[in-house]
Formats: C-alpha cells, structure tokens, sequence
C-alpha cells in the first residue's frame, strides 16, 4: 500500500467508554482495507479507570451512526438492550402537573408553500385548537405506546417522524469494542503516567505508560472524560465556561428495575434544583437528578431521586460533578478532543452521543496529514464551536421560558439569554419562525415543540395562510388529525417490539 511521507500512519486514542469506542469503530470502518487498516488505531484505558456511562438516550442521528459501522439494527437492539425513543415527555416544567412533548418528528406537510405549523398557529390564534400535539405523529405514537418504523411511502401521515434509541451505554461500549477489534483496532491496557511532547513543535510524541513502555502517534484523540488529560492538562485548551445560564452542575444516577413494560420515551420532570431523568431500557430503568449544587445539597438531593424512583436501586449513586461549557479549542496541535473531553452541555435533550458522533464526522472529513494544516484545525474548531453554542441555546431555552417557581428557577429566568437565543425568542413570538443558524443539532419543529410546550406563542402568522377561510383550514386540520389517530391506533405496541412484552 503506497502512502506519503507525511500521511498519518497511527492514531492513538485515549480513553475508552462510549466517546473512546464510538472513534475506534468509526475509525476502523473508515480505514478498514482488504489487507488491514490503512492507518494502525490503538485504543488505550484502564479498568482501574471508571468511566461516567449514564448516557443512555440518544437523538435520530444515532441510527445513521449504527448504519455506517455495517450494523444491522436488530443486532445493535439485541446487543445494548436498546428500546425506541420518539421524544422527550416534559413534565412540572410550567408547573405541577403540567406536561409537553418534544417529537422526532413534523407538525405535517407543506401546503401552498407554508409549513402546516403555520395553518395550526392561526387555528391556536383563533381559539379552534388546544395545541399541536394531534398533528404530531411522534407525541400520538408515545402516548399511545405505539412504535413501528416509518412508512418507506412518502404519502403515508406515517412517514413524517423518526426515531432514536435508549440503550445501555457500557453494552453500546462492548459492542463496539468488538466491532473495532474484529477491524484491526489494537487496545492497550493500563494508566497514562506522562506525555512527550516534541519540544520544537508543542505536537504531542508519545503516550509514557505506568509499565514504562511508550504509545508513539501522530494523531492523538482525546477520549479521556472531564479531566481533559491531553487537550486540557497537557495542550491547554481553555474551557468557556457557561454555568451562568445553565447553573446546574452535578449529578446523581441510580438505575433500578423495571416495574411495567418500556415506554418510547424519555422522561424529564422538572424538581426544585434541576430536572430528573427517566429512561426505559429492556432490562432495566435508568434515573438521574441534574441540579445545581447552589440551590440543592448532595445528600438532599439523592434523597430526592430515591424517593422517586419506582423500584429499590440496583446500584450504588453515581456522582458527577461538572462545569457546563466547551473547549476553546477542540482539537489543538494534533490533539482532538471527544466527548466529555470537548465540551459538556447537559442531557436534557439527549445531546452528548450526538457530540461525539458530530465530533467524528467532522474529524473524517477534514482528516489531516502530519503538518496539522491550520486551515483545518481552525474549520473544525469553528463548527465544533457553532454546534456546542447552538445546543447551549436549546437547552438554555427550557430553563429561561419555564414557568416553574423556585430560587433556581427564577434565577434562569431572570438572567439574559445568549444574543443568538434572544433574537431565536424574539423572531418566534413575532411569527412563528425560528431562523435556524449553521450548525444546528434541532430543526423547526423540534424548537416549536418546546416553545409552544412552554406557552410561547406567535403573536400573528405569516399572511399567506391567511388567505384559506378559516373554517376550510379547521376542517382540513380535523381530518388530518384523524388521519393521524386512526394510523397510530392500528400500530403495535412498543414493548412487543423491544421486550416481548403485552401490555
């Protein structure tokens, strides 16, 4: 196999976890050649290592990743203990007792070149409907526990949604690791006690082991969690951080047994310093407390979680502790950080998979040669900037519209939002409109979903469906709704897919 002097002939990655083995699978496909990998990929952890493992939910994008690595989607459900995810069931947000959901999915086709969205804002303006939840197909599949793919034809009310996963993220782990290693991928055990750093260019070497031995590189990827050990600790990267907008900053997960069959969603439930998770696997139940450390005590807190949880934990609490931010700098000399190591934004809309998934992609794509062209690094530091603030926003979006009462809650509300989530709050309350910007993890409908879900309405429509009469535009509305209803009711249940079980 014929390659240049300068090409890229090993890759090192640091860390295991979900961030490390999502690299090594990816990488090794990518590289993957009759003969054996096109670039030799060495995966370096510890066992004496823990790492964090509580994400268990995803977004739609997961199922391409799962696709690319040559996956078949009943292995990867069989193998991760995997349920669907339609969306995300909002609860207390706005109040006790108060619920919405975010879909995967549209609020229905383009009509006379206007996102039916829009027909259903002048419907809401009107006081002809309650909300959009009727015109979702994703929110009417989950409240029914329904679940079956999306109609391959186009014309079916069925093929509007997607879907995502909640799996067992050591399981998703293992799975890769297997799937690299049958690719060439060499993994390495044991702890990093140092780095050589070439003393001209400030390029990492080598990796120093505890036994003494060296890991040489000329691509380094930085798998290694909070700690940062070579994009922080060693290149030093800067971290912006954003606590002042999305104050909480640690955690608590407990998972616990299963007491009904699996819902397709994940739950969020707003508590008085944070919000709690939900997620239903096959085999289990995975629960957290988010909260801000301000407003809440650790041992208050646990105590919190385990007076909700449905069944007695099957684990000892897993405690984070985090700062809400990014990198300055993802990828630094030839250094690249992934995962908890770039960034942490937290998990209420199932974000950090995706990161890392984005992360690779990106990474692919401008894949470089041993002089670490700038123009490259700048690029992929510029979108991982724009990707990491754009989902900042979205998350930031919950906590500023919320209604909730609290000493936390007022806090958020109180303080000013991003300039780019500003103008996003203004545009929407003047129209309906959300003016996507580059980057974005979230389209249209998924940002209506949340501000309509908080009681943010357009103040008036586009025109141009103000043209239809009213009551042709209910009319067709109604039917479509129907439409939709009758769908979803001839769907089997969820848990048959994915458990076995009958409701």
């Amino acid at each position: 196999m014929n390659q240049r002097a300068d090409e890229v002939r090993h890759v090192a990655i640091v860390g295991g976890g979900t961030a490390g083995w999502m690299a090594a699978a990816a990488l090794g496909r990518a590289f993957s050649r009759p003969g054996g990998l096109a670039v030799a990929i060495t995966l370096i952890e510890s066992e004496a290592i823990g790492t964090v493992g509580v994400g268990e939910a995803t977004i739609p994008p997961i199922r391409q990743f799962v696709k690319s690595l040559g996956l078949a989607e009943d292995d990867f459900i069989r193998s991760t203990a995997a349920t669907a995810k339609l969306g995300i069931a909002f609860k207390d947000w706005n109040g006790p007792g108060s619920d919405y959901f975010h879909g995967f999915g549209d609020y229905g086709p383009t009509v006379a070149g206007q996102a039916w969205r829009q027909y259903l804002f002048r419907l809401k303006a009107e006081g002809r409907i309650d909300g959009l939840d009727a015109w979702s197909v994703p929110t009417t599949m989950a409240r029914a526990a329904k679940f079956a793919p999306p109609a391959e034809d186009p014309r079916s009310v069925l093929s509007h949604f997607s879907y995502a996963y909640q799996f067992d993220a050591g399981l998703f782990a293992r799975r890769l690791r297997t799937l690299a290693e049958g690719l060439g991928v060499m993994r390495r055990e044991g702890r990093i006690e140092g780095v050589d750093r070439d003393g001209e260019s400030g390029l990492v070497r080598a990796l120093k082991m505890q036994n003494g031995s060296e890991v040489a590189a000329d691509l380094f990827i930085d798998c290694s969690g909070f700690r940062g050990l070579l994009i922080e600790q060693t290149m030093r990267a800067g971290y912006e951080d954003w606590t002042r907008w999305l104050p909480c900053d640690r955690a608590v997960a407990l998972p616990c047994a299963a007491t009904c069959p699996p819902e397709p969603i994940t739950t969020a439930t707003a508590r008085d310093a944070g919000w709690q998770w939900r997620i239903p696997l096959q085999h289990r139940v995975g629960n957290g407390y988010v909260y801000s450390s301000h407003h809440v005590d650790d041992q208050v807190a646990l105590d919190d979680l385990l007076g909700q949880i449905e069944a007695p934990p099957l684990a000892e609490p897993n405690r984070l502790r985090f700062v809400t931010g990014r990198r300055r700098e993802a990828w630094k000399g030839n250094v690249v950080a992934l995962g908890l190591a770039s960034g942490f934004v937290e998990p209420l809309e199932s974000t950090s998979i995706n990161l890392i998934q984005t992360g690779i992609g990106r990474l692919l794509e401008l894949f470089p040669d041993k002089t670490f062209d700038p123009a490259l690094i700048r690029e992929y530091n510029r979108r991982s900037a724009q990707e990491f603030e754009r989902i900042r926003d979205f998350i930031v979006l919950h906590y500023h519209l919320a209604r909730r009462e609290g000493a936390m809650w007022d806090q958020c509300r109180s303080t000013p939002p991003p300039d780019t989530l500003a103008a996003k709050i203004d545009l929407f309350r003047a129209r309906g409109e959300v003016g996507l910007l580059e980057d974005e993890s979230f389209r249209d409908d998924s940002w209506t979903a949340v501000f309509t879900g908080l009681g943010v309405w357009p103040r008036r429509v586009t025109p141009l469906v103000e043209i239809e009469p009213l009551d042709a535009v209910e009319r067709q509305a109604r039917q479509f709704a129907q439409l939709i209803a009758r769908a979803v009711a001839a769907l089997p249940d969820h848990s048959i897919h994915f458990t076995g079980y009958s409701r």
